[in-house]
Formats: structure tokens, C-alpha cells, sequence
């Protein structure tokens, strides 16, 4: 039996070397991709089409004040945001008139949806917003999300191209407020999501977008059916990015990094948010899901270590261990550091390969059942993503 979960040991470190190999090989094409988009961003005027951005809210949230503010102090010629909540007295809400008023040269609009006709009562609000729109390219961005004056110009630079329909944002995790849950959770998404990305986009091209930042032509839209094609899923960011690839259209996964915000900062919420992630992964991409219990270091590696040193060969195990933890930082600097500039230094080095382990055990945790909680409501995932009140 020993020499069973050696050989599981072995083979796991074998594809999520491969896995990590991969992810290096990926990183080029990004960095040079980079490097041509600020060349082309110092080009002035440029391509600055009018945009409107669309703000979906939904309660407080912390420092949401100072995120909202990022989004008036774009360097960009023409714009307009559009802001919904559920009722008028929602806190999110009044926050962003609170900041709204303080930049009054940006048009600014307020929506209110009133109760839900969907399942994912987002859908709603951004249904409204887009009929509401003045321009033809829309701009979704949540509110856990902080941006940098020039965030306008690098969405809209792609869509000069007629072939683009969609464009999405990678993003690093930022524990504004510290504290040791939310900064695993953060060096999760700079490092894993984003090696994610890169490699599913090596090897099958973007056919997703990630809700941070998605950004649309409104033809794009209102072709696959408006937003309401997404309004019964919990990954509706997944759901519009591949239907825009369904249409032939080009989705790009830009070069430009944003700061996504971890606003649960207790190990319950944080553990919460996280298996609720993987579940609505395992959902969406069943296939891709399930493989990615390969694509960890760190649980091969301990069990390559246990094992052999149990069969007598203290060294071997731990040259195991050693191997997976090298991986890992490896990976850390590699996408983390350059891809999407991450500056946590300890949460690259110290904490990554700890939450390689976590995110093994929560991927194992999303087949415990198909229950999520969002929002405070108990959701039932179905196959395809979709899901229902439970």
C-alpha cells in the first residue's frame, strides 16, 4: 500500500511539474504582449472611444468609498458611470452618490432594480444599466475592485480591432486590511487563478472572462441574447465570455493587472467564499475542474515525503517535499511577481505553497454537495452552472 500512494505521490508531482512548465511557458507571450500595449499606450491621443462603465452594488463593503473614487479619476476623454442596487437605501448605493458628487464633471446615473426577477440578481441590474447606456462599449467592473488612472485606455485599446467582442482583466488579490485568511486568499488569486488563465488561454484560446473587469460591445450583447443569457448561473462572467466566443467574436485577456479586493478576512468567510468558488468551477467546467487536482504541488509532495520515509528513505521524501515547494515559488515569482506584479513579498514566498495546500482541500470540498451560499441564500448548483433557491 506504501508503495501505492508513492507512485500517487510521484505521479501528481509529475503533472503539476508539467502544470507549472506550462504556466513558464505562457509567461513570455504575456510579458511581450505587455510591453506592446504600453508603447501603444503612450501614443496619445490613441483609441478612446466613449464607454460607459457599469457599477452593479450590493451593500457595504470595506474602504468601497476609496474604490468607487478610482473609478472618477480616469485618465480618458469620455465616459459615463452607471451605478444599480436592489432598493434606494441600500448602503453601497449611497455611498457611491457620496462619491459621485464630488466629481460632478463625470455623468453619473443611479438604478434600482426592486426585487430580483432572476436567480443571480446581478443579471438584473446590469440588464437595466445597458438599456440605460449612452455608449456602445460597456465596461462591467465589481466593487471589490481598485483600478489606476489609466485602467479606461488599456480596456479600450483592443476593441480598435473589429474581431473583439469581449476583453477581461487578470487581477492580484490585495488584503487591504490584512490579517492572514485574506492574504491567503489574495496570493491565491494573483498566483493560481492567474496560472489558470494563462494556460487555458495556451491551450485553447480565451473562451471566458473573468468578473473583476469584463468589457463588451453592446451588439456583442444583445446578440447572444442580452445579459439575461447569464441570469440563471452563479458564474455569469464564464457564461458571456464563452458565449462571446460561441460568435465567432475574439475575447482578449488584457495586460493590464487590477487590484481585486479580499473583503472576507475570518477564516469561516474566507473558507466560504473559496470552496463556493471551486463549486461554481467544478459546475461550469466539470472536465477542466476535475484535473485540476493535478495541477497542485503541495499534498504530492507531503505524501511523497510520509510514504517514503516510512519505506525507509527519509531523503528521498524529503527531496520530494523540496521539489514541490520549489515549484510553487517558482510559480509565485513567475506570475505572481511579473505577471500581474503582485508586491506581497511574503505572500509570494511564505504563504503560496501554504495555500497550494489549502486550495487542494478545497477543491476536494466542492464535491461535498452542489449547496452554495451567496449573498446570504442558499443556492443548489446544477450541471452546466446553472442553479436554483434551495
Amino acid at each position: 500500500m506504501l508503495y501505492v500512494l508513492l507512485a500517487v505521490a510521484a505521479f501528481g508531482l509529475l503533472t503539476s511539474t508539467i502544470f507549472a512548465g506550462m504556466t513558464l511557458a505562457a509567461v513570455p507571450r504575456f510579458l511581450r504582449e505587455r510591453r506592446a500595449y504600453r508603447s501603444k499606450l503612450a501614443e496619445r491621443p490613441g483609441f478612446t472611444p466613449p464607454l460607459t462603465l457599469l457599477k452593479p452594488l450590493h451593500g457595504a463593503e470595506p474602504n468601497l468609498e476609496a474604490h468607487l473614487a478610482t473609478f472618477f479619476k480616469q485618465d480618458y476623454p469620455e465616459y459615463e458611470i452607471l451605478f444599480s442596487a436592489r432598493t434606494e437605501d441600500d448602503l453601497g448605493l449611497q455611498t457611491a452618490r457620496r462619491v459621485a458628487a464630488r466629481y460632478p464633471h463625470i455623468p453619473v446615473r443611479f438604478f434600482t432594480t426592486g426585487e430580483p426577477e432572476y436567480i443571480n440578481a446581478k443579471v438584473c441590474s446590469m440588464e437595466l444599466m445597458e438599456a440605460a447606456a449612452a455608449h456602445d462599449i460597456l465596461v462591467i467592473s465589481d466593487s471589490d475592485v481598485r483600478v489606476t488612472p489609466d485602467y479606461l485606455r488599456a480596456v479600450a485599446m483592443p476593441f480598435a480591432d473589429a474581431r473583439v467582442g469581449g476583453l477581461t482583466c487578470p487581477y492580484r488579490g490585495v488584503a487591504a486590511e490584512g490579517g492572514l485568511w485574506a492574504r491567503l486568499e489574495a496570493v491565491g488569486m494573483s498566483v493560481e487563478m492567474t496560472a489558470g488563465v494563462l494556460v487555458a488561454r495556451m491551450m485553447e484560446g480565451m473562451q471566458f472572462t473573468l468578473g473583476p473587469t469584463m468589457a463588451f460591445r453592446r451588439e456583442t450583447i444583445r446578440k447572444m441574447g442580452g445579459f439575461a443569457v447569464s441570469a440563471d448561473y452563479c458564474a455569469d462572467d464564464f457564461v458571456l465570455g464563452n458565449e462571446t466566443w460561441k460568435l465567432g467574436q475574439t475575447v482578449v485577456l488584457s495586460t493590464h493587472a487590477i487590484d481585486h479586493i479580499v473583503i472576507n478576512s475570518s477564516f469561516v468567510s474566507s473558507l466560504k467564499h473559496q470552496v463556493r468558488w471551486m463549486k461554481s468551477t467544478r459546475f461550469s467546467r466539470p472536465k477542466g475542474h476535475f484535473g485540476t487536482a493535478l495541477t497542485f504541488s503541495l499534498p504530492y509532495g507531503l505524501l511523497g515525503w510520509a510514504t517514503a520515509a516510512a519505506l525507509g528513505h527519509p531523503l528521498v521524501g524529503l527531496a520530494l517535499f523540496g521539489w514541490s515547494v520549489v515549484t510553487r515559488l517558482v510559480l509565485s515569482l513567475a506570475v505572481g511577481r511579473a505577471v500581474v506584479q503582485d508586491t506581497s513579498w511574503f505572500g509570494l514566498l511564505a504563504l503560496y505553497p501554504i495555500r497550494d495546500l489549502m486550495g487542494f482541500g478545497f477543491w476536494a470540498a466542492s464535491y461535498g454537495s452542489s449547496d452554495i451560499v451567496w449573498r446570504g441564500r442558499v443556492f443548489k448548483l446544477l450541471p452546466g452552472g446553472r442553479m436554483r433557491a434551495g
